[in-house]
């Protein structure tokens, strides 16, 4: 089966008319394209609608007579394929489980937009035996919980359906202990504390979360680990798992994640010297084994880029 990047896109070009009334962005290539306006806004943040070969955001108003230009990537495949020539860092394994060490920048599963490239695609090219995708849907295979595509670290994959059972039986009863390093903006002054806010779609900005009433209840719990001149290093218990909650909690309290494109303003945004993503890494797993019921517990050092940018930041103290 040919991976989706060796096809081409393709490419709506639409004219707005003449006689029309100025209107956002993603309105206008959703009304032109026929395509839904989730899908339209995904493109959209992918940089894939443009006007005069510029990219355009979602609520950038068009006039009458512009031109845009879509680009559609083609669908996904239906299954996944094996992709060896990806590296894959497994620290754990057994045959009722992997728990594997992501890197920053890789995708988890193949969706629209990352047809290849991925853990699974990277998974499946090592030829690892994983749950067939009843549960989780065939470009999911063995996929029980997710990581952002810019956060590393550790990730657990079932190898059986019955794995994937109780594993997701886990994350729901919160018995899976998950702990993560954060460096964060400015001095967070408590040693340890706990953060319990709801987190939801950002009524404002709807390709975000915030903390907001109509959310769902979540909750951080964190540590001071180490302190720097205008930044906190904190590990972070992670006891519910909303979309972005890290981010958003950190946020939420005036201490964004260094290098948060999203959620970030100004200094945090671009974190201190030498850093070149988000700073946000999954330690450790601690989990119950499916099949004997014993205690794992895994363990994934910063990379090495992440362990650069704490030394510069200890050679200034």
């Amino acid at each position: 089966m040919p991976a989706q990047h060796d096809a081409p896109d393709e490419t709506r070009r639409m004219v707005i008319p003449a006689d029309a009334v100025p209107a956002r962005a993603d309105r206008w290539a959703t009304d032109l394209s026929g395509l839904s306006r989730s899908h339209v806004q995904r493109l959209i943040s992918a940089g894939r609608l443009t006007a005069d070969g510029t990219a355009l955001k979602a609520n950038t108003i068009v006039s009458p007579g512009a031109v845009l230009e879509l680009r559609i990537p083609p669908p996904s495949p239906a299954e996944p394929r094996g992709e060896p020539e990806l590296p894959l860092d497994v620290v754990y394994e057994d045959d009722d489980l992997l728990i594997v060490d992501k890197p920053a920048g890789q995708v988890v599963h193949p969706a629209p937009g990352h047809g290849s490239g991925t853990l699974v695609n990277a998974l499946l090219g090592r030829g690892a035996a994983l749950a067939p995708g009843g549960i989780a849907g065939v470009q999911r295979p063995g996929i029980v919980h997710r990581l952002d595509r810019d956060t590393s670290g550790l990730l657990m994959v079932a190898r059986t359906d019955a794995a994937q059972a109780s594993l997701q039986a886990q994350l729901k009863a919160r018995r899976v202990k998950k702990t993560y390093l954060a460096l964060v903006q400015g001095s967070v002054s408590a040693g340890a504390g706990r953060i319990e806010a709801r987190v939801g779609r950002d009524p404002g900005r709807r390709t975000r979360m915030a903390v907001t009433p109509g959310g769902r209840p979540s909750t951080t719990g964190y540590r001071v680990r180490e302190r720097f001149a205008g930044w906190t290093l904190l590990e972070l218990d992670l006891v519910t798992g909303r979309t972005h909650q890290i981010r958003v909690h950190l946020e939420a309290i005036g201490h964004p994640v260094a290098g948060d494109p999203v959620y970030g303003t100004g200094t945090s945004r671009r974190g201190p010297a030498g850093l070149d993503r988000l700073f946000l890494h999954s330690w450790r797993l601690e989990l119950t084994s499916p099949s004997s019921g014993r205690l794992i517990r895994a363990e994934a050092s910063l990379p090495a880029e992440l362990e650069a940018v704490l030394a510069a930041l200890r050679e200034r103290q």
